[in-house]
Protein backbone atom coordinates (compact mmCIF):
# COMPACT_ATOMS: atom_id res chain seq x y z
CA UNK A 1 0.00 0.00 0.00
CA UNK A 2 1.51 3.43 -1.08
CA UNK A 3 1.60 6.67 0.98
CA UNK A 4 1.21 8.72 -1.71
CA UNK A 5 0.97 9.40 -5.32
CA UNK A 6 3.21 10.94 -7.57
CA UNK A 7 2.11 13.23 -10.14
CA UNK A 8 4.30 14.35 -12.61
CA UNK A 9 3.56 17.76 -14.42
CA UNK A 10 4.97 18.93 -17.98
CA UNK A 11 8.44 20.46 -16.45
CA UNK A 12 8.94 17.52 -14.45
CA UNK A 13 8.64 15.03 -17.50
CA UNK A 14 10.80 17.53 -19.79
CA UNK A 15 13.65 16.97 -17.44
CA UNK A 16 13.17 12.90 -17.15
CA UNK A 17 13.34 12.89 -20.90
CA UNK A 18 16.82 13.92 -20.67
CA UNK A 19 18.39 11.43 -18.06
CA UNK A 20 20.16 8.65 -19.45
CA UNK A 21 18.23 5.53 -19.25
CA UNK A 22 19.40 4.00 -16.30
CA UNK A 23 19.52 7.03 -14.50
CA UNK A 24 15.48 7.54 -15.56
CA UNK A 25 15.25 3.95 -14.09
CA UNK A 26 16.78 4.57 -10.82
CA UNK A 27 14.87 7.79 -10.29
CA UNK A 28 11.76 5.77 -10.60
CA UNK A 29 12.35 2.97 -8.00
CA UNK A 30 13.92 5.56 -5.72
CA UNK A 31 9.76 7.31 -6.31
CA UNK A 32 8.71 3.75 -5.79
CA UNK A 33 10.50 3.08 -2.30
CA UNK A 34 9.66 6.77 -1.36
CA UNK A 35 5.83 6.03 -1.88
CA UNK A 36 5.62 2.80 0.25
CA UNK A 37 8.35 3.82 2.70
CA UNK A 38 8.34 7.43 3.00
CA UNK A 39 12.25 7.02 3.26
CA UNK A 40 13.85 10.28 3.59
CA UNK A 41 16.90 8.91 2.37
CA UNK A 42 15.00 9.60 -1.33
CA UNK A 43 12.74 11.63 -0.32
CA UNK A 44 12.87 14.95 1.54
CA UNK A 45 12.12 18.06 2.70
CA UNK A 46 13.74 21.57 1.53
CA UNK A 47 11.62 24.14 2.99
CA UNK A 48 7.92 24.60 4.20
CA UNK A 49 6.19 23.42 0.93
CA UNK A 50 9.06 22.38 -1.04
CA UNK A 51 10.33 18.11 -1.54
CA UNK A 52 12.53 16.63 -3.47
CA UNK A 53 13.44 13.14 -4.74
CA UNK A 54 17.06 12.38 -4.50
CA UNK A 55 18.88 9.98 -7.01
CA UNK A 56 22.49 9.53 -6.93
CA UNK A 57 23.98 7.53 -9.41
CA UNK A 58 27.04 7.40 -11.85
CA UNK A 59 28.61 10.20 -9.94
CA UNK A 60 25.52 12.77 -10.70
CA UNK A 61 23.33 13.83 -8.07
CA UNK A 62 20.05 14.29 -9.80
CA UNK A 63 16.88 16.15 -7.96
CA UNK A 64 13.26 16.20 -8.30
CA UNK A 65 11.63 18.95 -6.59
CA UNK A 66 7.67 18.26 -5.66
CA UNK A 67 5.06 19.37 -3.47
CA UNK A 68 2.11 17.71 -1.64
CA UNK A 69 -1.66 18.21 -2.57
CA UNK A 70 -3.80 16.73 0.22
CA UNK A 71 -7.33 18.21 -0.87
CA UNK A 72 -8.80 14.47 -1.34
CA UNK A 73 -8.30 12.47 1.96
CA UNK A 74 -8.52 9.46 0.14
CA UNK A 75 -5.89 9.95 -2.64
CA UNK A 76 -2.60 12.36 -1.21
CA UNK A 77 -0.91 13.49 -4.13
CA UNK A 78 2.64 14.58 -4.43
CA UNK A 79 3.12 16.86 -7.84
CA UNK A 80 6.58 16.96 -9.16
CA UNK A 81 7.38 20.04 -10.64
CA UNK A 82 11.25 20.20 -11.70
CA UNK A 83 13.64 18.72 -11.68
CA UNK A 84 17.79 19.36 -12.07
CA UNK A 85 21.25 17.74 -11.53
CA UNK A 86 22.71 19.34 -8.84
CA UNK A 87 25.87 20.41 -9.23
CA UNK A 88 26.91 22.04 -5.68
CA UNK A 89 26.14 21.30 -2.12
CA UNK A 90 23.37 23.65 -1.81
CA UNK A 91 19.98 23.21 -4.00
CA UNK A 92 20.06 26.15 -6.66
CA UNK A 93 17.49 28.91 -4.77
CA UNK A 94 16.15 29.49 -8.88
CA UNK A 95 15.28 25.89 -8.61
CA UNK A 96 13.28 26.08 -5.37
CA UNK A 97 11.39 29.49 -6.34
CA UNK A 98 10.39 28.00 -9.32
CA UNK A 99 8.79 25.06 -7.86
CA UNK A 100 7.29 27.52 -5.65
CA UNK A 101 5.86 29.49 -8.68
CA UNK A 102 4.35 26.16 -10.45
CA UNK A 103 2.85 24.87 -7.39
CA UNK A 104 1.33 28.10 -6.81
CA UNK A 105 -0.19 28.19 -10.50
CA UNK A 106 -1.93 24.47 -9.72
CA UNK A 107 -3.45 25.17 -7.05
CA UNK A 108 -4.55 28.66 -8.49
CA UNK A 109 -6.06 26.57 -11.42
Amino acid sequence: MSNFNTIFLESADEFIRTLDIKTHKKLFQNIRVSEQTNNSKFFKKLNKDIWEFKVRYSNKQVRLLAFWDKRNKDDTLVIATNGFVKKTQKTPKKEIIKAEQIMNQYFND
